[in-house]
């Protein structure tokens, strides 16, 4: 491992020990690991192509655990957004750790020199975060600690589109390590403006997808047509959107909106595979980039109370049900 990945984990390290002292207080944690997990960096057309050569990556991650003890817990893997991991990340952290259940960072970003890709949305694949998720979840499966059977991975929006595009069966043939399988994915406001070739073939686990109807970030359209598709082959497919709800709808520290004025949006695109690594904008039939004229700027991100507790009873369910932690 190179000295720049050294030190990058070294300060990872230090900002999750700090982050474990800080929230001490409000969640369970008997033990708190970083954990290095070794992946790659892939453009779309490279992950879309099945490759795996793509530059090689340290990316880290924080394992908490709620109890002591020799049992094999169940584990959520969580994908942060196009902001980083922020605070909304940490609050579910603290009420899956209520409910005895491990959970699992990854931080997608500060391994390759990224902060934020909210203006700049080229810096990262779109798939990246997929990659690192089956990377994390072979790893964390040989974990004394966490039951291979019982990992499910939830994202929100950048991460929420990697998590519901997880489970493909295609990425899970291409890029997940054989015998290796989440539980279930779950989805907050991710961007279904892509279509994938086989996008309708899905593994055999629940999907659940949650969104507000007034998201002016990733627009509850496209997801609401994608499940719809998805229905026609899957039946443990959900998709639950809260009226008047919108972006990050989750996150309590936006209890005031934000708007984000150069934020890149693609609500307005349709990019389509229409073969093996190739994605091309649906109106143009040319490749896509975050240069198309369908590309705009400017959203709004805030915090909905109520659709927050709703969500939080959903996804506790689901996750009583998958994980019986």
């Amino acid at each position: 491992m190179s000295k720049a990945n050294i030190s990058q984990l070294i300060r990872i390290a230090l900002i999750c020990i700090c982050s474990c002292l800080a929230t001490a207080g409000h969640a369970q944690v008997t033990r708190m690991e970083v954990i290095p997990i070794p992946s790659v960096t892939l453009t779309d057309q490279e992950f879309l192509s099945g490759r795996e050569d793509g530059k090689p990556v340290t990316v880290a991650g924080e394992l908490r655990i709620p109890r002591s003890g020799t049992d094999r817990l169940p584990l959520v893997i969580m994908l942060h957004s196009s902001g980083g991991v922020g605070s909304s990340v940490t609050d579910w952290e603290e009420y899956f750790l209520s409910l005895g259940v491990a959970t699992f960072v990854i931080d997608s970003f500060s391994g390759r020199g990224i902060v934020s890709t909210i203006n700049d949305q080229s810096q990262l694949g779109r798939l990246a975060q997929t990659e690192d998720a089956y990377r994390a979840m072979a790893a964390l499966s040989k974990h004394p600690g966490i039951d291979p059977n019982r990992i499910v991975l939830m994202g929100f929006s950048r991460g929420g589109q990697n998590a519901l595009y997880a489970s493909l069966s295609r990425f899970q043939r291409m890029h997940a390590q054989p015998g290796t399988q989440f539980a279930a994915f779950i989805a907050f406001y991710p961007d279904c403006t892509y279509t994938y070739l086989e996008d309708e073939n899905v593994v055999s686990r629940p999907v659940r997808i949650f969104q507000g109807t007034a998201d002016n970030y990733n627009p509850v359209a496209p997801c609401r047509a994608y499940v719809e598709r998805l229905k026609t082959k899957v039946n443990d497919v959900q998709l639950t959107e809260y009226a008047g709800a919108g972006h990050f709808f989750d996150a309590r520290a936006l209890k005031q909106p934000q708007q984000l004025s150069q934020a890149q949006t693609t609500r307005n695109c349709l990019a389509v595979e229409v073969e093996s690594g190739l994605v091309v904008n649906a109106r143009t039939r040319q490749p896509f980039s975050y240069s198309d004229p369908c590309v705009e700027r400017g959203a709004t991100i805030a915090y909905d109370e109520n659709a927050a507790a709703k969500a939080r009873q959903a996804v506790g369910e689901i996750v009583r049900a998958v994980l019986k932690p």
